[in-house]
């Protein structure tokens, strides 16, 4: 004991020294000083990095989400440009502008098959139905030929018994577009007459001909034409508008008055 109140004395003032300087760093970092404010911005920095590396990710998969609502926006645009399309054009009153669209995504769908079909996630509770028509927001998709309560099975373009009533573009001559069985990214052009000419990049679109498309929804574009010696009705090869094998998200048309427009056609059908 006699030997450490000597230890102390001879090193008094090192030893008052080093206890001042601690209470003095003591009352330093308790205090809400700069030095105290460089260790929690410091800390915040770390943690608002993670949290947008967090957000970064989270938005990442948020895509999926965003792109539904983008659906759901392109379908109110459809909407309303055919609602305004009746107000506006007398001659669409009865036709065209009476479809209403709705988005639905696509589960499973093939294009390698001789007869190709598409299941997409709406259904009868969802207001479709068969034979309703089915596009994308590039062109057609195909015809809804069964339908459960929460999905519904479509024929695709590419099938063997597809056979669309359309138009050429330029000049409003009617043609038909089949699939053929060999590229899922092209269509054949059917009924041309022997002397329309057609162009590479000329548009066909729906006839508008039938319950189940309104006009001008567009097919694909003309790669080439065959020739024809006679005055028998040619083909031509297209593009088809829609690549089926990137498909996500389809819109199912309802054409709003198909019952009184299909209960006039029978009357008359049954005479």
């Amino acid at each position: 004991m006699r030997t450490l109140f000597a230890f102390l004395w001879r090193y008094h003032f090192t030893v008052l020294f080093i206890v001042l300087e601690g209470i003095a760093l003591t009352f330093l970092f308790n205090s809400y000083s700069y030095h105290r404010s460089l260790v929690f911005n410091t800390v915040n920095d770390f943690t608002g990095k993670i949290y947008s590396i967090s957000n970064d990710i989270t938005g990442y998969f948020a895509l999926r989400s965003e792109n539904e609502q983008l659906l759901e926006e392109n379908q109110r645009m459809y909407n309303h440009y055919y609602a305004r399309a009746q107000v506006k054009d007398s001659s669409l009153v009865a036709g065209d502008s009476l479809f209403r669209f709705i988005p639905a995504k696509v589960i499973s769908s093939s294009v390698d098959n001789r007869n190709n079909f598409i299941l997409i996630d709406k259904g009868a509770s969802d207001g479709i139905e068969k034979e309703m028509g089915v596009v994308s927001s590039r062109g057609l998709v195909g015809i809804v030929i069964g339908v459960s309560d929460h999905y519904a099975y479509i024929m695709s373009m590419l099938h063997k018994n597809s056979r669309i009533s359309a138009r050429i573009k330029k000049n409003d001559q009617l043609v038909s577009v089949v699939w053929e069985g060999m590229n899922y990214r092209y269509g054949t052009v059917i009924d041309i007459p022997s002397h329309i000419l057609l162009n590479p990049g000329d548009t066909i679109v729906t006839s508008g001909f039938s319950l189940i498309f309104p006009d001008n929804i567009t097919i694909g574009t003309v790669t080439g034409q065959e020739k024809t010696a006679d005055k028998a009705l040619g083909n031509a090869q297209i593009t088809f508008s829609t690549d089926f094998n990137e498909l996500i998200y389809v819109y199912v048309l309802e054409n709003i008055n198909k019952g009184e427009q299909q209960d006039l056609m029978d009357q008359f059908d049954d005479e």
